[in-house]
């Protein structure tokens, strides 16, 4: 159609798309329903009553049952997605400021540059990256920042890679040719005319790795590595689940559950996000 920017025919694709607009929907509900934990919570999420413990869902006042030491499942899923949602996002913002700062300089000034950064690149790469997550936070030690720290540095060569292989071809283009021509300094360049034809793909790629990073974040609290008890996060829950998992199977499925739906929205919102970027499709 004439007239309609790029930006607007993409908005355009992801409205239409019904399985993207479904998750993002979903996404925003639990984010509204996490910052507001505070009013919507029911009981403290680590307050005890040893004389609920382990009740049943659909129990008067513990709508979702209780844990082992009589905590509100409610109260502990709507804080806990507090802290996995923040360490998601917060870990990809750190991965990807970091890789896109490392990728433009590796791809804009190429020769031994780009040697040398792909090289540590592929080292980080050759390991498998949840075992590299353990790695790290083993050797700083187990808590929920250290494992924040851990997901964000395994995410950042993928952030280098995709920004790198855009510049290599964006810095040859005659745009950016024209540019030197006028006088434009190597940083004006990379932030004003390379970076912004990265978005695209570095949106996409976050979206995606949103849903990553919070089941890795859960399976380091799982192993005992990320957050520890009682802090009601979703690995923990996950964790100490487990060993009452015949007797009460809710404290398992709750939060096992809450991270399957999660990531499913944020997949669902990510492939929705690849296709309306995706220039090929536009009419």
């Amino acid at each position: 159609m004439q007239g309609r920017s790029p930006t607007q025919d993409s908005l355009r694709r992801l409205r239409r798309d019904r399985v993207a607009m479904v998750g993002a929907i979903f996404l925003v509900l639990v984010a509204l329903v996490s910052l507001l934990a505070p009013v919507l919570a029911p009981h403290d999420p680590i307050e005890t009553n040893l004389s609920m413990r382990l009740v049943p869902p659909g129990t008067p006042g513990y709508p979702l049952g209780a844990d082992e030491l009589g905590r509100d499942m409610l109260s502990r899923l709507i804080w806990g997605g507090r802290i996995s949602l923040l360490i998601g996002f917060s870990a990809v913002m750190v991965a990807m400021i970091l890789g896109v700062a490392i990728g433009l300089l590796a791809g804009y000034f190429g020769s031994w540059t780009d040697s040398v950064t792909m090289r540590l690149v592929d080292i980080l790469m050759a390991f498998p990256a949840i075992l590299l997550a353990i790695t790290i936070v083993a050797s700083l030690g187990p808590g929920l920042r250290n494992a924040m720290l851990a997901v964000s540095i395994v995410g950042i060569p993928y952030y280098v890679r995709i920004v790198r292989g855009n510049t290599l071809s964006l810095r040859e283009q005659e745009y950016i040719q024209a540019a030197r021509v006028t006088g434009a300094s190597d940083g004006r360049i990379m932030f004003r005319h390379v970076f912004p034809n990265t978005l695209a793909p570095l949106i996409v790629a976050a979206t995606l790795d949103v849903g990553w990073f919070i089941m890795a974040a859960a399976g380091l609290s799982f192993l005992g590595l990320g957050a520890q008890p009682p802090t009601a996060e979703w690995g923990v829950m996950l964790s100490t689940g487990r060993q009452f998992i015949r007797n009460a199977p809710h404290l398992s499925i709750l939060p096992g559950s809450a991270i399957f739906l999660v990531v499913l929205a944020l997949n669902f919102l990510g492939d929705g996000l690849r296709d309306a970027l995706d220039p090929r499709l536009r009419e």
